[in-house]
Formats: structure tokens, C-alpha cells, sequence
């Protein structure tokens, strides 16, 4: 069974037990690779993402997991 990229997605997922959030980049086999790298660039440079993991799959379609750590704030008055 092959899974299908009609194109570009991004979802965002929350993982209480770890205190990460992620945000799961995908991207379609006909979308152009320095668009990817542009749009991963931005997400790590101004979001503070960081990845962490990345998939190649048959067809050209690619999807990139992105975390980055939940700080808590507390109030202080």
C-alpha cells in the first residue's frame, strides 16, 4: 500500500508526557526541495523548532518531524 502526497501539510501535536510540541512538516513529490529547506529553515529559526526526524518515502514524498520544548510559565504575583 503506498501512501499518497497530493501536497504540502503541516500539523502540530502535543506530547504532555515529554513536554515537547511537535509539528510535522509534509511535503509532496512535486514540490521543489529548496522550498522544503526554506520552509524548515524559517520554522527552526523563528519558531526555535529543531529536527528531529526525517522520512524519504517511494515516490518522492518527504515528511520532517520538528520539536521543540514547552516551558511552562508560572505567575509570580
Amino acid at each position: 500500500m503506498r501512501e499518497q502526497f497530493p501536497g504540502s501539510s503541516v500539523e502540530r501535536q502535543r506530547d504532555y508526557a515529554r513536554q515537547y510540541e511537535y509539528l510535522v512538516l509534509t511535503v509532496g513529490p512535486d514540490d521543489s526541495l529548496p522550498e522544503a529547506r526554506r520552509r524548515l529553515a524559517e520554522h527552526s529559526e523563528y519558531g526555535k523548532w529543531e529536527l528531529e526526524r526525517s522520512v524519504l518515502y517511494l515516490g518522492g514524498g518527504r515528511r520532517f518531524w520538528l520539536r521543540r520544548k514547552v516551558y511552562s510559565v508560572q505567575r509570580t504575583v
